[in-house]
């Protein structure tokens, strides 16, 4: 499954309310877009954590069922573990997904949540998933 932004799905509510925008979608490659605001805020005023853990969830889930599908399958995810390495008020950020193994069983993904005016990483994570028949 390769596609572009103007083909791809608006996603369920809960990826809606996180606010993650996909840009581009591959078996190898996902891009995307967050901008945050004051609805992602903890009570403390910054980002929340969560949402940077949906975001690399949900981008590595993405791009690893794109890889499978062809397979009859998609990939759910059995292990993610997101570092967040600076704390943000809002901005527009950048997500990036790439994989580092693609097996018959499982992959693993790396996903960036990039600061898109200053570069800084806001956010790194990796995602273990499993390729399991798509029901039905």
């Amino acid at each position: 499954m390769d596609t572009t932004s103007t083909d791809l799905p608006t996603g369920s509510a809960f990826l809606q309310a996180a606010g993650l925008v996909l840009d581009e979608v591959s078996g190898t490659r996902v891009t995307g877009h967050i901008d945050l605001s004051r609805d992602h805020h903890t009570p403390w005023g910054v980002v929340h954590g969560g949402v940077y853990t949906t975001a690399v969830e949900s981008a590595a889930s993405v791009g690893a069922s794109a890889a499978v599908q062809d397979r009859g399958q998609f990939a759910v995810g059995v292990h993610n573990s997101t570092d967040f390495l600076r704390s943000s008020t809002g901005e527009r950020v950048d997500v990036v997904a790439e994989p580092l193994q693609q097996g018959r069983v499982q992959q693993l993904w790396i996903v960036t949540v990039t600061a898109t005016e200053s570069g800084r990483t806001l956010a790194r994570g990796q995602v273990r998933l499993q390729n399991v028949p798509l029901p039905g």
